[in-house]
C-alpha cells in the first residue's frame, strides 16, 4: 500500500470507530427519551 492509501485508511477508520464512540457516549448519556413524539407507537 502507498503512503497515501494509509493515510486514508487510517482517517477512514477514525471517522468510522469516532462516530461509533461518539454514538455509545450520547446513548450511554440520555438512554431514553422523557416524552415522545405525538405519532411515536406506544411502548410495550
Amino acid at each position: 500500500m502507498t503512503d497515501t492509501a494509509i493515510v486514508f485508511m487510517i482517517l477512514a477508520m477514525v471517522i468510522i470507530w469516532g462516530g461509533l464512540l461518539a454514538s455509545v457516549a450520547f446513548l450511554i448519556r440520555r438512554p431514553e427519551l422523557k416524552v415522545w413524539p405525538e405519532d411515536a407507537p406506544p411502548e410495550d
